[in-house]
């Protein structure tokens, strides 16, 4: 009898196990051919429960939980009222919260683009944006850009209120600008409006060394300065000059979006910290995006959108993980 309960035993244990890896071998095949499915994919994440969930971690405890039929209940109840607030929370305008990081190169535009899409194809009247911006600059043409993506929500009519809660200089500002309305925190680093080069010129390097450089050029100005030739006064002079019309393009860009500053005043590279910006006109209030946020979590249903790129072939396996790890947090 021992034996034969001991043998069941070992069945359902094996039954089990074998199960547990079928289910865990279709969940892989399913994210591998989510993962090899052409272009990105959206997610949208509901912020107002998030919060709801900050406060009930700190509301007071509730009784404990004696038996499983007692937990069932109160998932159910719990469930049941998440539902509810859900549905009347779908009837009320939308803020679609975006983030943008960026580097010297503003790679976060590809992204940017996709979520600026989306918002126009899904706005209704009432919706707005919420863009959190952190970025140093760089790039001009990259951050030109990723300002035209901005404008395209404004060409929408769509309200559109850039937090900077960090630092939005240079090419930062640029896109900032855009917005019908600009908070930023106490501390936060705006402005540089401004450009800048820097060119290393090894010349008299290779010439103490009797290295020649020969550069070969159609057009007069197809190259002005240079790292390896000699940079001469003709040169330097329209290189500053092409710097200067630059410097005037991006004047005359916030000139239009924000067209009660004194760019005299603000337009000579300086960066300031968000209390000037407000006293100069470069920003509207001071103000976190924490603040704008908790602020409408009871009158507007908050997204935040993120728009995850086509995989790569070589990254899918880290991929595969991570969206392993984000099913199995879920489930728990």
């Amino acid at each position: 009898m021992d034996y034969t309960a001991a043998y069941f035993l070992f069945l359902a244990k094996a039954v089990t196990v074998t199960v547990l890896i079928l289910v865990l071998v279709a969940a892989l095949a399913r994210l591998v051919r989510s993962e090899r499915r052409a272009g990105g994919r959206l997610e949208v994440r509901p912020l107002n429960r998030h919060y709801r969930r900050l406060a009930e971690a700190l509301a007071e405890p509730q009784a404990p939980v004696h038996g499983w039929r007692e937990r069932c209940n109160r998932w159910r109840e719990s469930r049941a009222r998440e539902k509810g607030r859900e549905a009347r929370e779908r009837g009320r305008p939308r803020i679609f919260v975006l983030d943008f990081d960026g580097d010297m190169r503003a790679s976060a535009v590809e992204a940017l683009r996709e979520e600026v899409s989306a918002v126009l194809l899904a706005a209704k009247p009432g919706d707005e944006v919420l863009l959190r911006l952190e970025s140093g600059g760089g790039l001009v043409h990259a951050y030109g850009l990723a300002a035209s993506q901005l404008e395209r929500l404004r060409a929408a009519d769509v309200p559109l209120t850039v937090a900077v809660d960090k630092v939005a200089a240079s090419g930062g500002y640029m896109m900032a600008c855009v917005g019908r309305r600009i908070l930023a925190a106490p501390f936060a680093v705006l402005g540089s409006i401004g450009v800048v080069a820097q060119v290393p010129n090894l010349h008299r390097f290779l010439e103490r060394r009797d290295i020649d450089f020969e550069q070969f050029t159609a057009g007069e100005y197809k190259r002005t300065v240079t790292v390896f030739g000699e940079n001469t006064p003709a040169a330097k002079a329209k290189f500053q000059q092409e710097l200067e019309a630059v410097h005037e393009l991006f004047k005359g860009f916030v000139s239009r979006h924000r067209p009660g500053l004194d760019l005299e005043r603000v337009a000579t590279g300086e960066a300031w910290l968000g209390e000037q910006a407000v006293e100069l006109g470069l920003v509207d209030e001071l103000g976190t995006s924490d603040d704008f946020l908790l602020q409408r979590r009871d009158s507007h249903t908050l997204l935040a959108l993120k728009y995850q790129p086509p995989r790569k072939p070589g990254r899918l396996p880290k991929a595969l993980l991570g969206r392993l790890a984000d099913w199995f947090s879920r489930a728990g």
